[in-house]
């Protein structure tokens, strides 16, 4: 195996016991909790100039949370002074730095500095990083947290390349390009899309959307807080917990029908069903927007101004699929040619995988991105078998359908800090030195952990519509690989204690 650089002995490379990929909500949670428990030790490496992850990405007009905003906060940092029922992305940044003064994690932040490849070193049981800029470093052990969703995934049409006006992913806004009065086409109508279109079409003079497939939509009913809410958060926190507890408990229920019983899902269904027809008049529109899988299948979406947008006279919704970008517009696969000066890509994220962007070299010279491939498997969504010392933050079947995903990454991050402690001197030395889960532990896991997904909207056959359920949160031999298949509450639980019996000793392992 040809290994990225050849001299491992870096006199000049930085060392840390932990290194943390990325300065989102997962990074900095990460971080302060390190700090917490009085290790100052680690170093967050940035690719950007600012932090924020996600939300320092997206800005596209309209962007912002689709969980309440009391729900999409740290348990132990909540915020009284959200503006409204669902934040908005600056909001949220806001918060984030917030964060990271309150905890003055930023002067751990190396920024501009983006991890391409990190290789396990096995003699010094530590890993060697190194840069897009050739730098290199040393860790005892990497934590990635990357996201489950940060690399744009733009659809492969032929022609893209001969189109002469401005195309950008929704994820890389491009707010130098005036859409006022412009064909404007949008490529998809995720989650991305269905927030930015109703901002948009009013000044764009036509707007075509191409869909495949029709999303599940329900009514957001956002709204401003007022100021006696904020006075009530503020001075009773217990107020503040009860309304987060609400949020969770009702959002937990939804994992009853995703998980267990799809049918329940129809009741959500009917609701959307009702708001589509309520919003939408012309049938021929209803029937294009109307989806033929059950709920849940696919991410539930939000909104309160999606469908009636889709009513103005300058939008095109197009359920055709594109063959083809010209020079100056896109082609349907009936032969329709839709003029655009502006294309817009909403086509989402490649999912839970950090190969995509960092090549890992594990033990022995195992790649992460040659054996995952389509199939991303770990231990809990935190570990692999094979990488010692590395532990991921929403990695495989830890996304979330119903509920908010910063209870996951804290969950995520107390059971990463109780592995750690094996590292630590123990009557002399540590427990371990090095940690990693063992091949057969990991393997249990996950075949215990799909067959949990045979009653799910996800695999079962006893969905509302009877139809195959066909997600980008399953690979393509139906194994579901993003999310988790059960209550936020069942997690928590199943990570309640790190078993040091299930991880080896890297000391002892081969290689």
């Amino acid at each position: 195996m040809q290994q990225v650089y050849e001299d491992t002995n870096q006199v000049n490379a930085s060392h840390h016991k932990v290194a943390i990929i990325g300065t989102g909500f997962a990074g900095l949670c990460m971080a302060i909790r390190l700090k917490q428990q009085g290790e100052e030790d680690f170093v967050l490496y940035e690719k950007a100039e600012t932090l924020g992850g996600t939300w320092r990405d997206n800005t596209y007009p309209g962007c912002g949370c689709d969980v309440p905003s009391h729900l999409y906060s740290l348990s132990f940092e909540r915020n009284p002074n959200w503006s409204t029922k669902f934040a908005s992305q600056s909001e949220i940044l806001q918060y984030l730095y917030r964060l990271t003064e309150k905890y003055r994690v930023e002067q751990k932040i190396k920024f501009r500095t983006e991890i391409t490849a990190m290789i396990w070193d096995a003699t010094s049981s530590r890993w060697h990083l190194t840069t897009a800029a050739g730098k290199r470093h040393t860790a005892t052990v990497v934590i990635s947290a990357m996201g489950g969703l940060h690399v744009p995934s733009t659809a492969n049409i032929s022609g893209h390349k001969d189109f002469s006006g401005s195309s950008f992913h929704s994820s890389q806004w491009r707010h130098d390009v005036d859409l006022k009065d412009k064909r404007v086409a949008v490529i998809g109508t995720g989650a991305s899309a269905i927030q930015f279109i109703p901002e948009i079409a009013s000044r764009v003079a036509d707007l075509t959307i191409f869909q495949r497939t029709p999303p599940w939509v329900l009514p957001r009913n956002n709204r401003d807080t007022s100021a006696f809410e904020r006075l009530a958060m503020y001075w009773l926190p217990w107020f503040q917990q009860a309304c987060r507890l609400r949020h969770y408990l009702s959002a937990e229920a939804v994992a009853i029908g995703l998980t267990v019983k799809p049918k329940l899902m129809g009741r959500g269904q009917k609701q959307s069903n009702n708001f589509l027809c309520d919003q939408v008049h012309n049938e021929s529109l209803r029937k294009k927007l109307t989806p033929q899988y059950t709920m849940g299948c696919n991410r539930i979406l939000l909104s309160d101004d999606f469908y009636a947008t889709l009513n103005q006279p300058n939008v095109t919704l197009v359920n055709d699929t594109i063959k083809e970008i010209t020079q100056n517009g896109l082609r349907d696969a009936t032969n329709n040619h839709w003029p655009a000066d502006v294309i817009i890509f909403a086509t989402g994220f490649k999912p839970f995988n950090p190969t995509h962007t960092i090549h890992i070299q594990g033990r022995g010279g195992r790649v992460l991105a040659e054996e995952w491939s389509d199939k991303p498997v770990a231990f809990k969504g935190v570990c692999v078998a094979g990488y010692p010392n590395f532990f991921m933050l929403m990695g495989p079947n830890t996304g979330l359908g119903h509920n908010s995903v910063l209870l996951m990454i804290e969950t995520q991050v107390k059971y990463i800090l109780q592995c750690l402690k094996w590292l630590a001197p123990h009557r002399g030395r540590p427990l371990m030195d090095a940690i990693e889960v063992r091949e057969d532990v990991q393997k249990t896991y996950n075949d215990r952990l799909q067959q949990r997904f045979d009653k799910s909207v996800w695999r079962s056959d006893g969905s509302v519509y009877q139809l195959p359920c066909k997600s980008w949160y399953k690979t393509k031999d139906d194994k579901v690989f993003a999310l988790w298949p059960s209550f936020v509450s069942s997690y928590r639980w199943a990570m309640r204690r790190a078993d040091i019996r299930k991880f080896s000793d890297d000391s002892s392992a081969a290689g």
